[in-house]
């Protein structure tokens, strides 16, 4: 065994790599990386993994630390900044101090971290995303879609137990007018990286159901900016804006507008306000179902309302024309009666004329016809002569 081999310790060797790292890196720098894990111990140090990657892949790791005393105030600044505390997937800009252990290897000792940095690279993402999508026609396929004025069959896509969810179903049981309606819930994650493909799939289950839904609601409730930048996501916007249903969003709290929101069908802010805008549309189709049937009723009532009055003057022209035709008949029946009156012979005979009949009781008009011995009655006013001819003369 060749014991003339130059060596050094393992120690020593670390030792120069320490004495180099410092020497190279003798104060502290700014670098961008991805937190690619996180964990605050009990003793108030947070140990995190720093990553970068390219298309390929993974292309660098270190470990980092924040020593508690730091942590105490970096921890809640970048919260208050960003709504949202360090987690797994961000990517930050951090102050640190390269270091070199004997014993545990290079680490990065983090002094600070910009919360703005963070907060400006999600909004530099969100305007390319929104540039993206313009230039490929994508930001009104959504409004060129038809939603019904009752939209009825609804698939609401949202998490199971997230309290948005809840209220938006509560403000739908408790409106004050009875209506009903039941929407079809399809879970899917509401944050994080894996939130677009989660929202992707249920999208996908609602076509791939065979239901006639009228549209599709997308609910979350309020959040951290860092916690909804998933709305921001090119995937999940353009599968949004390609959708063949209608798309309703409500995701966030008021101040919120998402390039998820942009492309939507509809978007409002919150779940109890999409919750609002779907029964104001049934109060709408009430109202004018209500002013329909009042038009209905009063036009059927202005339409009996002139039968009524024609059938009235109708009935007076009858009367009157009935009236008239009475009174033209009574005054012949009038003047018949007087002609009668006067054509009858006992009238004739009160003036002192006397009526001759035959025996067969034949008015005797003339003297010729007549013979002597022929029978004959003569009539007067006050009685009747029976007589037996002796002669005629001429």
């Amino acid at each position: 065994m060749d014991m003339e081999k130059e060596f050094i310790d393992l120690f020593e060797f670390q030792s120069r790599l320490k004495k180099g790292v410092e020497s190279l890196f003798p104060n502290r720098l700014w670098i961008k990386a991805e937190v690619a894990a996180v964990k605050a111990r009990n003793g108030g140090h947070c140990y995190m993994e720093l990553s970068q990657s390219d298309e390929n892949g993974l292309v660098a790791k270190a470990s980092a630390i924040i020593w508690s005393s730091k942590y105490r105030f970096i921890a809640p600044y970048f919260e208050s900044v960003t709504g949202s505390p360090i987690q797994e997937g961000m990517v930050i800009l951090v102050e640190v101090q390269p270091t070199y252990s004997q014993l545990y290897g290079f680490s990065l000792i983090i002094n600070d971290i910009d919360p703005e940095y963070s907060l400006g690279l999600k909004e530099l993402e969100r305007q390319k995303t929104i540039e993206r999508l313009q230039s490929e026609g994508l930001m009104d396929l959504q409004k060129e879609l038809a939603l019904p004025a009752l939209p009825y069959h609804l698939a609401v896509i949202s998490a199971s137990d997230a309290a948005g969810y809840r209220d938006f179903m509560r403000h739908l049981d408790e409106n004050p007018y009875g209506f009903k309606v039941a929407p079809d819930l399809y879970p899917a994650l509401m944050q994080g990286v894996d939130c677009p493909a989660s929202i992707i799939a249920a999208l996908d289950a609602v076509m791939e159901s065979g239901k006639g839904y009228d549209a599709v609601l997308i609910l979350r409730g309020g959040g951290s900016k860092l916690d909804l930048a998933c709305f921001d996501d090119y995937e999940l916007a353009a599968v949004i804006a390609q959708y063949p249903l209608p798309v309703l969003t409500a995701i966030g709290h008021d101040q919120d507008f998402h390039v998820c929101d942009m492309v939507a069908h509809e978007y409002v802010k919150t779940p109890t306000a999409l919750a609002d805008f779907i029964m104001e549309m049934y109060e709408d189709e009430d109202a004018r179902l209500t002013s329909y049937q009042t038009r209905m009723r009063l036009a059927f009532s202005a339409r009996v309302s002139a039968m009524e009055s024609q059938t009235g003057r109708l009935g007076d022209r009858i009367r009157n024309a009935f009236a008239m035709k009475a009174s033209l008949a009574e005054s012949a029946l009038n003047v018949l009666r007087t002609r009668i009156a006067a054509a009858d012979p006992r009238r004739i005979m009160e003036r002192g004329y006397a009526l001759a009949v035959d025996a067969q009781g034949v008015v005797l008009k003339s003297a010729a016809g007549v013979s002597a011995g022929d029978r004959m009655s003569v009539m007067f006013s006050d009685g009747i002569i029976k007589a037996e001819v002796y002669g005629t003369e001429v």
